[in-house]
């Protein structure tokens, strides 16, 4: 995995006027913990980090006011929920060889036996322990064949070497699911009809 160095500010203003003039500079307020010390409270550049998120997990190589350099992956992401920019991130300290638990990305391959038999993401992300500069970016599981009633659990999921189930190992990652006819509701059309006379 890849580091993106990302040079940040620390900042002494707190509360939603100093956040509002923070992101009017195309920055973005962030803090990072862990390791039990005091959070440190940032100011990171919104677009770098904009980038940088593109990749679940990102390994985070902070330069912070050009005299520490920590490392961190991102824990928690707040966006405007209408325009989709950056308001908030909390990153979590950490360092070479140290394990943590993240959640990554499931993407499916192949096709299911044909009937029309639906595929259910039972967990979108699957939770695992690895490596802080270790982390996979996502699994890929196949599908192919797969029938209506079958499941894909976490422990027949092939992770990368280094990575372990942060789940229960019976847990039902993905299912199939049988096609269902869709039929009108009786009294329908019967409703319609009156409606219409009406």
């Amino acid at each position: 995995m890849s580091e993106v160095k990302i040079s940040a500010e620390t900042r002494s203003e707190f509360g939603k006027g100093a956040a509002r003039r923070i992101r009017r500079d195309s920055k973005v307020p962030g803090v990072l913990y862990g390791h039990g010390s005091d959070p440190i409270h940032l100011t990171l550049p919104g677009h770098d980090l904009l980038l940088a998120l593109r990749t679940p997990n990102v390994l985070i190589a902070l330069d912070i006011d050009g005299k520490t350099n920590e490392l961190a992956i991102p824990k928690s992401v707040q966006r405007d929920p209408i325009k989709g920019f950056l308001e908030h991130v909390d990153l979590q300290l950490v360092t070479r060889g140290e394990k943590v638990t993240v959640e990554i990305p499931v993407h499916t391959e192949g096709e299911l036996a044909p009937g029309g038999n639906l595929l259910e993401h039972v967990l979108n992300a699957l939770p695992v322990e690895a490596e802080a500069t270790h982390i996979p970016e996502s699994v890929t599981v196949s599908v192919e064949g797969l029938t209506a009633g079958d499941s894909v659990l976490a422990k027949d999921i092939t992770l990368p070497k280094g990575t372990t189930l942060a789940v229960d190992a019976d847990a039902v990652v993905l299912q199939v699911l049988a096609a269902q006819a869709e039929e009108a509701p009786e009294g329908e059309a019967a409703e319609g009809e009156e409606a219409a006379e009406a």
